[in-house]
């Protein structure tokens, strides 16, 4: 699939599944229709790291946040940290932040501190990378709330919850579960958001669409997911990966 111009909003590419050959997949990315990148931190060490990659490839962008399941150990002057790790120019987010309510995290410690980094987010003018893991009801009543800039990671809610996003000013993001056997409810999603609000990601090294659901994700595969996205919405598969480029560029503030 010769698809070029690919953004993925949403990639960890610090993590453990790119150790042994993590340079040399980074370098292949843009001669394989790779030309943006965000890759999403879950502390202030993987925002370190990548800001790291952000310094050294050119089409990789950053964004620094705690993630709820990143909470212990979390230093008292930790948003004090991340407004300086905010201020790099290659950073374009806070994220991912959220609610995750799979794991057994105490929830006022989850609600504390997406709370704290919201407010931030509005304080900087900073868009989020929102992360919502079975917690929709309390994840909206925040961005109700705080209203930010930003997008919906991995969008997982339905086409009702869109709604509401998309009222309060939001993006959404979808990865490769749009192309899994039974994934009804992302299918109606991709086919409902409007075009102008719809980004790409592959949540790499996990999500894999079809046919390499259950092997490591990188962004090339992003082409399968916008394939069918595509498909579902009856237009051409590069018209819609430029389509998404220019939102995500437009939305994270990249020329």
């Amino acid at each position: 699939m010769s698809l070029h111009n690919i953004f993925d909003t949403h990639a960890h590419y610090d993590d453990r599944w790119f150790d042994e050959d993590r340079r040399s997949l980074l370098s292949s990315l843009p001669q394989n229709g790779v030309s943006y990148v965000v890759n999403a931190s879950v502390d202030l060490a993987t925002a370190k790291t990548a800001i790291g990659y952000a310094e050294r490839y050119p089409f990789l962008y950053a964004c620094a946040g705690i993630h709820p399941e990143n909470l212990e150990g979390l230093p008292d002057d930790y948003l004090d940290r991340l407004t300086e790790l905010l201020k790099h120019p290659r950073v374009v987010a806070l994220g991912e932040i959220g609610l995750d309510y799979h794991w057994d995290i105490p929830k006022d410690e989850q609600h504390r501190v997406f709370e704290e980094q919201l407010r931030l987010a509005k304080e900087l003018d900073v868009p989020v990378v929102i992360h919502d893991r079975e917690a929709h009801g309390d994840v909206m009543a925040l961005v109700r709330k705080y209203q930010p800039k930003g997008l919906m990671h991995c969008y997982s809610g339905s086409v009702e919850m869109l709604k509401e996003v998309l009222k309060l000013g939001m993006s959404i993001s979808l990865g490769g579960t749009v192309t899994f056997k039974n994934a009804r409810v992302p299918v109606e999603v991709a086919q409902a958001v409007p075009l102008d609000r719809l980004l790409l990601e592959t949540d790499a090294p996990y999500l894999s669409p079809v046919p390499y659901r259950g092997k490591r994700n990188d962004s090339t595969k992003i082409a399968y997911t916008a394939q069918k996205i595509a498909e579902l919405r009856n237009m051409d598969a590069q018209e819609l990966i430029d389509l998404t480029t220019e939102n995500a560029k437009r939305l994270f503030g990249i020329e």
